[in-house]
This record gives structure tokens, C-alpha cells and sequence, in this order.
């Protein structure tokens, strides 16, 4: 795989050149796009201003972050607080993922998406209200492990961390996670499947393979 060095402004300009670009496919009149990337990758450090960029190109856009759908802590943590292979399968609710953000965005769909679900730290329901996206509009969800579950998108864009640099970004709190992505490295190989890697070991001098 190789990789290109790029600013993190180039980086942003090119993929909103490219998503700007895209024509949507059988999956209804709105573009879906992924940044997919560990916690320490800080994924939504990329997905705020790519979505500014296609703002500035005229388009309507909507993040949603993953950690807005975690699962009730009763069922995170039904294998006790740090089980990776639960962080991995069972944190965040896919299925309400799929109701809630892509069955709008289907074709008929109303375009209304709830942005977040569940608030991790009171554990309840956030109430938040449902987010009407024009068509021809980008819906941004960013966040960890987003690859290998047949999402609908029609960009995927995969931050890349080195297993050392992915230990020394990650909180100290948080390392019990590292199997997981490493599983996540094993089973899924999200390098080998994204449309475009971003090599992130230094976050302030990114790399990337272009968009494949």
C-alpha cells in the first residue's frame, strides 16, 4: 500500500472534491460517508471539516457520531467494564444505527435522521430530535469499528494507526480496548477494504493512499 504525504487541508479539499463528485447510487438521493478510526485516530477531527468543506460547496451535511449510539450500560458492560470482545461486538447498537440513521436515508425514505440515542453518561435517552437532511444532502458518521457491517456507504475513509502509535494516543484508561482492534485489524482489514487510508501516526502530518 503506498501513501502519499498531504496537509490535513489538502486532505479535507480532496475529499470533499471527490464526495462532492459522487452521484448517488441505488441507495436513495443521499451520499453516506464513513471515517472509520479509533478513538485515538480522533476520527471526528476529520469528519468536522470535511463537513464544512461540502458546506462551502453548497451541500446540506449531517455528523453523526457513533458515540451517540452506545448500548444501555446494563448491556455493555454485561461482561464486565473493560471486555474487549464486547467493546468490539456489542457497544455500540448497530441495529438502531440502521433504523435510525440509514432506513431514512433509503430510497422513499423521509430523510429525518435522530443524531444520537443513548448519552453514555447518564445512561439514558438522549431526546434528542430527528434532523431533516435535504436530499442530495451528505450524511458524515464517524467513529470506531464502522467497517464489516454492510453500512450503505458510498465513501468509506479509514484512519490508520500503527499498533505502537495506536498504544501511545490511547488513554491509559482505555488500552483494554487494543484487542479489539486488533481484531478489528484481523477479521475485518479495514486498509484492505476502505476507499481511501489515511496513514495517521502523526496526526499533524498525514498520509494517504488517494481515494481507490
Amino acid at each position: 500500500m503506498r501513501f502519499e504525504a498531504i496537509s490535513r487541508e489538502r486532505l479535507t479539499d480532496a475529499l470533499a472534491a471527490h464526495t462532492d463528485a459522487l452521484e448517488p447510487g441505488d441507495g436513495g438521493p443521499w451520499l453516506k460517508i464513513a471515517v472509520d478510526g479509533a478513538p485515538a485516530a480522533r476520527p471526528g477531527d476529520l469528519a468536522a471539516p470535511l463537513a464544512e468543506a461540502l458546506r462551502l460547496r453548497g451541500r446540506a451535511v449531517l455528523p453523526v457520531a457513533t458515540d451517540g449510539f452506545l448500548r444501555p450500560a446494563s448491556l455493555r458492560y454485561e461482561y464486565g467494564k473493560q471486555d474487549p470482545d464486547s467493546y468490539f461486538g456489542s457497544w455500540f447498537d448497530t441495529a438502531a444505527l440502521w433504523r435510525e440513521v440509514f432506513a431514512p436515508l433509503e430510497p422513499g425514505g423521509s430523510g429525518r435522521v435522530l443524531p444520537d440515542l443513548w448519552d453514555p453518561a447518564t445512561d439514558r435517552a438522549t431526546r434528542s430530535p430527528y434532523r431533516p437532511l435535504a436530499e442530495g444532502g451528505v450524511l458524515i458518521l464517524h467513529g470506531p469499528l464502522l467497517l464489516g457491517h454492510w453500512f450503505p456507504f458510498d465513501l468509506t475513509v479509514h484512519l490508520r494507526l500503527s499498533p505502537g502509535a495506536l498504544r501511545r494516543r490511547t488513554l491509559q484508561d482505555q488500552r483494554w480496548t487494543l484487542p479489539a482492534f486488533a481484531r478489528y485489524e484481523d477479521e475485518v482489514a479495514p486498509a484492505d477494504h476502505a476507499d481511501a487510508v489515511v496513514r495517521a501516526d502523526d496526526p499533524h502530518r498525514p498520509a494517504w493512499t488517494g481515494v481507490r
